[in-house]
């Protein structure tokens, strides 16, 4: 039988293996700063030299970049899934905007209910945490904080939901929603009843996360992302009726 003799790992392979487990489960970001080499190294309880070589192997694969007097940093593995080009393109189309919400629904709901399931109290005490940040922000009455937060608390579900390829897919996809490429969620926060409604939608994806309620929270994204949906296309009708009410008075003014 092909059996082989089992040979001890070396210190540095261990340490590679474990930082890459980190990225790839997302709990190291792109760009994140790793600790000191000292602190590092009595955290892994290794010597410098093993944490040098592993730090070294992967620098050279693209996992990590050191920034001279900077330190080591995660490096942007994350990208865009999408070419400049195709970008410019869903801005450009209002197909594109609702074929992601539609996208997002479906992986959103898929993540709420396996995040209910497997995600662990520790998990679910973050996204507890980010949507009473929510909260706080509702409080102040700042569109700019409650769309970063927004954003962060879909991103703790999917990370709840312990599936490594939708993790890092749906945070490609939500850098390009940060940067208004689908549409800016700053406008649809500026609305009173809107802005009431939204927040009411998370308190209800978080409650049924938190009551460990699979069905539950993936109606609830649902019908949240739905919500979304609806808002965006009655400001696509007021949008166009704007514009044909000015093309009349300009035809109008035109004519005089």
């Amino acid at each position: 039988m092909p059996f082989q003799p089992v040979v001890p790992e070396k210190l540095s392979a261990a340490v590679t293996r474990q930082i890459e487990q980190l990225i790839l489960r997302g709990i190291l970001r792109p760009g994140e700063r790793l600790p000191s080499e000292r602190e590092l190294s009595e955290r892994l309880e290794v010597s410098r030299p093993s944490l040098r070589e592993a730090i070294s192997d992967l620098s050279e694969r693209g996992l990590l970049t050191s920034r001279k007097g900077a330190g080591v940093y995660v490096a942007d593995v994350l990208g865009s899934a999408f070419s400049p080009a195709l970008v410019r393109l869903f801005a450009s189309h209002d197909e594109a905007v609702f074929d992601y919400l539609s996208f997002r629904r479906d992986m959103e709901g898929l993540a709420a209910e396996r995040a209910a399931r497997l995600g662990s109290d520790t998990d679910l005490a973050v996204i507890a945490a980010v949507f009473a940040r929510m909260e706080a922000a509702h409080q102040k009455r700042d569109p700019s904080d409650e769309a970063a937060l927004d954003a962060e608390f879909h991103l703790s579900i999917i990370e709840a939901s312990h599936n490594v390829v939708m993790l890092h897919m749906m945070r490609s996809m939500y850098e390009l929603l940060r940067e208004g490429v689908f549409y800016n969620r700053q406008i649809m926060f500026r609305q009173k009843t809107t802005r009431a409604t939204l927040l009411d939608q998370h308190r209800a994806i978080n409650s049924a996360l938190q009551a460990r309620d699979p069905a539950g929270a993936r109606q609830a994204v649902v019908d949240h992302l739905s919500y979304v949906e609806a808002c965006l296309a009655d400001n696509r009708k007021a949008e166009a009726h704007e514009a044909v009410a000015r093309q009349r008075l300009e035809h109008v003014g035109g004519k005089g």
